[in-house]
């Protein structure tokens, strides 16, 4: 990893050093690109190890379901073992329910002879990793500067007056990228009225290694497990959707009262919750850029696309658009192609953006079944649930197809 002050030109320049954009800019480096990568935080912060977790305030309240095609591309990249080094967990089980019924699905690893569904990881542990595997790379890291514009014939300017020129400019700067903006890519996006809760909880029973997913009819709460440095196993991260009214009005409660609401809307299943950390609400939107491609620039990850965080898919459609970009931009190498070939860049967004559809449609799909109230609806989904429950070979495809197992 180099550090920049003239102003260079790159094959790629890579702008956000999040979980995606630093994946990327790595997986880059190693095909013998010339890049760089721009970060507004500096790296040392980024670098920065979790403290030891003794409670439930020392845990990320940001979290992802790291599914076993995004393990591979971590391998691949050399940065998964550094992930393991640190707090992770994986989940053997997922079992779901109708909060208002019956009907229950569960699935088991065990049955498609895995040895887990994904794990569950810290968002900053993923990005140290990354990090440190970008610091013993050929990426020039541009660091603690934001960027202030981007004109294709011009480069990016940052807010230091400083431009950087780059045949292909890849924005990875998140679900309100300035990239996209600057770039006239249009996108498609409504409000879901609703709000993410999120925090870290210790419960009186153990998680026993499974991620449990609740279905209400103001939204879904997943309690997602975690493991500390002495592995224990009663720390779960949650994720509760609520209604932007229910949502205020569960955020305006004291800690306990909050507490309280929490165990019964997780209807027991780890017993008593014990202790409940500071909580955090973000509004919940769903985003989707109509072309991830422009001339000279690629969107990836939340910058093309942002899902409702009811199956912890998130991370994982960034790590495939990763992944299929890296397929793509190695192909042109290969062929003597600009990273910035037209019909390359096209090839990326038509493989990605059938499946990222494909994932949020069905998201969608899934919060309109189970916000519905009327007895028939609550009947046939709950019947619905029981019956997909017993359909194992059914239900097993569906499952190894979303955490990656074939793929």
């Amino acid at each position: 990893m180099s550090h920049e002050s003239g102003a260079p030109r790159f094959d790629i320049l890579v702008v956000g050093g999040g979980m995606i954009g630093s994946a990327l800019a790595l997986g880059l480096a190693r095909q013998g690109w010339k890049v760089g990568l721009v970060e507004g935080a500096p790296v040392e912060s980024l670098l920065e190890s979790s403290k030891a977790a003794a409670d439930v305030e020392s845990f990320e309240p940001r979290v992802s379901a790291i599914s076993l095609a995004s393990e591979r591309l971590l391998k691949s990249l050399g940065a998964w073992s550094r992930v393991q080094a640190g707090r992770h967990c994986g989940y053997r089980e997922m079992i779901v329910w109708d909060g208002d019924g019956t009907g229950r699905i569960h699935f088991d690893a065990a049955e498609l002879h895995a040895r887990s569904l994904g794990t569950i990881v810290e968002n900053r542990n993923i990005v140290r990793a990354l990090f440190e595997c970008v610091a013993e790379s050929s990426v020039t890291v541009i660091d603690g500067v934001r960027v202030q514009g981007w004109v294709r014939a011009e480069g990016v300017q940052l807010e230091d007056g400083r431009l950087l020129a780059a045949d292909l400019v890849v924005g990875a700067d998140g679900a309100m990228s300035r990239l996209r903006q600057w770039s006239g890519l249009a996108t498609r996006e409504w409000d879901y009225d609703q709000q993410a809760i999120v925090g870290t909880v210790r419960t009186g029973q153990s998680h026993r290694f499974t991620a449990w997913q609740s279905f209400t009819p103001t939204g879904p709460l997943a309690f997602l497990p975690l493991t500390n440095e002495t592995g224990d196993e009663h720390f779960c991260s949650f994720v509760w959707s609520q209604d932007t009214d229910e949502a205020r009005r569960l955020m305006a409660l004291d800690a306990d009262s909050f507490r309280k609401e929490l165990e019964a809307a997780i209807e027991g299943e780890l017993g008593e919750v014990l202790e409940v950390s500071k909580r955090f609400a973000f509004p919940l939107r769903q985003r989707h850029a109509k072309d991830y491609v422009t001339d000279g620039l690629a969107l990836v990850g939340d910058a093309a696309h942002t899902i409702h965080p009811l199956a912890g898919q998130g991370a994982n459609l960034g790590y495939g658009d990763i992944r299929v970009l890296l397929e793509e931009l190695e192909r042109a190498r290969e062929l003597g192609l600009t990273p910035n070939d037209e019909l390359v860049l096209a090839r990326y967004q038509r493989r990605r953006k059938g499946e990222n559809l494909t994932m949020m449609a069905a998201m969608e799909g899934f919060k309109q079944l189970f916000a519905r109230d009327e007895l028939p609806i609550r009947w046939l989904r709950n019947a619905g649930m029981r019956w997909f429950d017993k359909l194992a070979p059914l239900k097993n495809r569906i499952a190894a197809e979303a955490m990656g197992i074939d793929g």
